[in-house]
C-alpha cells in the first residue's frame, strides 16, 4: 500500500511530506498513521537537525476527512491527538512549509509547529462550527499561538482569512510571495541548524514553560539552567569555538 506521508533526509534536514492530494491531504485514519510514522522516522535520525512539515497540490491539509468519518462513523482523527504532540514536544525545530491553503484541523498541524510559513495566496478557516462541531483539539496548539480576540473571531465565524492576517494573529511566522517560499524555508533551516542541538531542545521547552511561571520562580530556575548549559559539554564547544573564530562541532553539514 502506497504511503500517504513521505519523508527525506539531505544536508541536516528531514522534509516531511503529506501525499494525498485527491482528498487534498485530509487527515484520514491512513494519512495520520502515516505521518506519525515518518515523525517518528525524523526524530531517530541522528544527522536530522531541523524537521519540515510540508504537503503536496494547492492545499496544505483541509482537516478531517468527513468522507471516512461519515463511512466509518467513528472519530477518524482518534490518533490525532498523539501526532499533534510528537511535533508540539520533538526536540528537533519543526518548520511548517504551507503549500497552500488550510482548513480546520490543517491548522493544528500549522499551530503545533514551531515555525509556519506560507505564500501570500494561501487561506485559512476554522470552519467547524458551520459543521455543527468545534475546533476542539486543534484548540490546544492554536490558542498557545492565536491573539484570544482573534481565536474568538475566527473560531466562532468560520470566516476565511488570508496568510497576511494569518501572520498578523500569530498563527504564522512569516506570509511571503509564493516564489520566496522556499528560500524564506530553507533560511529558518539554516539558521536552527548553527544552533546546539541540545539547547535547541532546552530553549523550546522554556519558551512554552517560563510564561506559566511567577516572576521569583522563573528567575530561580532559569538561573539554574543558566549554570547548568554553560558549564555543558555542548556549551563549553560552543564558547571555544567562538573563541577560537571556528564552527562549532554541531554545525558541520
Amino acid at each position: 500500500m502506497t504511503s500517504l506521508v513521505h519523508g527525506d533526509l539531505a544536508a541536516g534536514v528531514a522534509t516531511v511530506t503529506l501525499d494525498s492530494p485527491p482528498n487534498r491531504n485530509a487527515l484520514s485514519v491512513r494519512l495520520l498513521a502515516d505521518l506519525s510514522d515518518r515523525l517518528r522516522w525524523a526524530l531517530a535520525q541522528p544527522e536530522a537537525r531541523v524537521i519540515v512539515l510540508t504537503g503536496t497540490g494547492n492545499v496544505f491539509c483541509s482537516g478531517a476527512d468527513l468522507k471516512e468519518q461519515k463511512a466509518s462513523g467513528a472519530a477518524v482523527t482518534a490518533s490525532f491527538p498523539d501526532v499533534l504532540t510528537l511535533i508540539w514536544e520533538s526536540p528537533k525545530p519543526v518548520v511548517c512549509r504551507l503549500n497552500g491553503t488550510a482548513r480546520a484541523g490543517g491548522l493544528g498541524l500549522v499551530a503545533a509547529c514551531d515555525f509556519a510559513i506560507a505564500p501570500l495566496t494561501a487561506s485559512f478557516a476554522f470552519s467547524e462550527v458551520r459543521l455543527g462541531v468545534v475546533p476542539a483539539m486543534i484548540s490546544v496548539p492554536v490558542l498557545r499561538r492565536v491573539e484570544p480576540r482573534a481565536a474568538a473571531e475566527y473560531f466562532l465565524t468560520g470566516e476565511v482569512f488570508d496568510a497576511a492576517r494569518a501572520a498578523e494573529i500569530g498563527l504564522l511566522s512569516r506570509a511571503v510571495p509564493e516564489d520566496e517560499l522556499d528560500a524564506t524555508v530553507a533560511h529558518y533551516a539554516d539558521l536552527l541548524i548553527k544552533g546546539g542541538p541540545e539547547a535547541l531542545a532546552v530553549t523550546k521547552r522554556m519558551v512554552r514553560e517560563v510564561p506559566a511561571l511567577s516572576f521569583e520562580e522563573g528567575l530561580r530556575r532559569m538561573t539554574e539552567l543558566s549554570a547548568e548549559r554553560f558549564t555543558s559539554e555542548e556549551g563549553q564547544e560552543g564558547i571555544a569555538a567562538f573563541r577560537e573564530k571556528r564552527p562549532p562541532k554541531w554545525a558541520a553539514r
